[in-house]
């Protein structure tokens, strides 16, 4: 690649670059996947991450030219990071409002290490290492994908080596039971996530109206207030989490001490419901002109944190007169109903793919509403602070818009920051040159290596 001029740079394409149906990969597809991103009956989630391109420029078959609207830090980091992409010649005639129902979801073609094998539905998906792959053959014949109901299952399997590696969340009782399995090796590393209880700002179902009670910010304020994130992460994961200062992982470079949530303080949360006019009745629960203070909140039950952590924040809520129910939902469920605003709050879990705090943008700004903003968080100073943020050259000075832009969203409160994870990547001894790259561990993965005097059936198993 090389730089033209300071807002358009070119790119060359390995010409050993192939899809797995055996066609080459093309400058054609790179502007096909660009215009795909940007579609608005697509919607992708990092379509507001891409504003900035202008135009993405096929100059030959294995040439791609990209211009930007202007010059700003990330510009080369949106380019090369923020699309997957797309074989056009598979996917240029189906409809763009219908490519996430085509059946290519179910048997994809792709261009890296692994090519697509089988999906079988609720039980794994298996990949077979490509011997074509342009930057080498991988280390391993086949991956295979389990789907397991929960962490501790999961853990089960790993201990009674019927599951090879995974990358988890874990509690301190599960980390104790893999820390005796000697055939394991555990490496802690640092994940750019966090998880969050966030409030739906719109009625469930009904996005063009306001929610009854969470379009109060005040009220918001309160609630949030009456949650004690650290004394709920230290009983249910100890040191294996940390409470965040806003909507980041605290290693990211925008981290500072000067940028603080709202605190808890549950004197205060109590006096401000009552200034709200919500009295607490017999029966302990608040009430407002014949409405309860009372909301549902969405917990995957997939995850035993959030599951055991929900039910400590419920108690914490109870005590100053709110009541919580908690729905238990399977991964796709919580997703389909998070997605489509059909709740009043939802535990959920962001994990950035960048070490950049541009996706802050993504999942909060007034752009995203639609795409990952599920909440409908809506600020304009929030958004023109993150705007001049990622277009300030000065890193100095973009920190200090960062930190200004923290503070309006964490001010709004429209959602408690309970935990950044911990995770641990689990893996079987006789692996090496396990490399582990902290944001995507698999991105490395078709670099590991079995240990030829460790060999197991499952790694002798020939892939059609």
């Amino acid at each position: 690649w090389a730089w033209q001029d300071p807002t358009t740079v070119r790119f060359t394409l390995n010409p050993k670059a192939r899809w797995h149906d055996g066609r080459p990969v093309t400058a054609q597809d790179v502007a096909f996947t660009f215009d795909v991103y940007r579609d608005p009956k697509v919607n992708a989630g990092a379509r507001p991450l891409l504003e900035q391109i202008a135009s993405v420029t096929p100059a030959d078959s294995h040439t791609v030219v990209i211009r930007f609207r202007r010059t700003y830090p990330e510009s080369f980091f949106d380019a090369v990071f923020q699309m997957w992409i797309l074989p056009r010649h598979a996917l240029d005639s189906v409809p763009r409002d219908r490519l996430s129902s085509h059946p290519f979801g179910r048997n994809p073609i792709g261009s890296g290490p692994f090519r697509f094998v089988r999906w079988t539905t609720g039980q794994s998906i298996e990949l077979a290492g490509d011997s074509s792959y342009s930057l080498g053959r991988p280390g391993w014949r086949r991956v295979i994908w389990r789907f397991i109901p929960d962490v501790p299952a999961g853990v089960t399997q790993l201990v009674a080596g019927e599951a090879d590696a995974t990358s988890a969340l874990l509690t301190p009782e599960l980390l104790e039971r893999l820390r005796g399995a000697p055939q394991l090796n555990l490496t802690p590393y640092a994940l750019p996530a966090y998880s969050y209880i966030g409030f739906n700002l719109r009625a469930p179902g009904r996005p063009a109206s306001p929610h009854a009670l969470f379009s109060d910010r005040e009220l918001r304020r309160a609630v949030t207030m009456a949650v004690d994130a650290g004394a709920a992460v230290r009983a249910v994961l100890g040191d294996l989490g940390e409470v965040p200062s806003g909507p980041f992982a605290p290693w990211l470079w925008i981290a500072s001490d000067s940028v603080t949530p709202l605190p808890h303080d549950t004197a205060a949360a109590k006096r401000s419901l009552d200034d709200l006019g919500w009295r607490v009745d017999a029966d302990g629960v608040r009430s407002s002109n014949g409405r309860r203070l009372e909301f549902d909140l969405l917990v995957p039950a997939s995850s035993a944190p959030r599951r055991r952590i929900a039910v400590v924040v419920q108690d914490q809520l109870k005590r100053v007169g709110i009541s919580m129910q908690i729905t238990e939902l399977d991964f796709n469920a919580f997703i389909a109903r998070s997605q489509a605003g059909r709740f009043d709050a939802a535990f959920l879990s962001w994990v950035s793919d960048s070490p950049s705090p541009r996706s802050i943008r993504q999942t909060w700004s007034t752009a995203g509403i639609g795409g990952s903003n599920y909440l409908r968080y809506s600020s304009p100073e929030f958004d023109r602070l993150i705007d001049q943020a990622v277009a300030e050259a000065d890193r100095g000075r973009a920190a200090t818009l960062w930190h200004q832009a923290i503070a309006v969203i964490n001010a709004d409160a429209p959602a408690i920051w309970i935990y950044v994870p911990r995770p641990v990547l689990v893996a079987h001894r006789r692996f090496v040159n396990t490399a582990l790259r902290p944001d995507l561990w698999t991105a490395l993965l078709w670099q590991w290596r079995v240990n030829p005097e460790a060999l197991t059936e499952r790694d002798l198993v020939v892939v059609p």
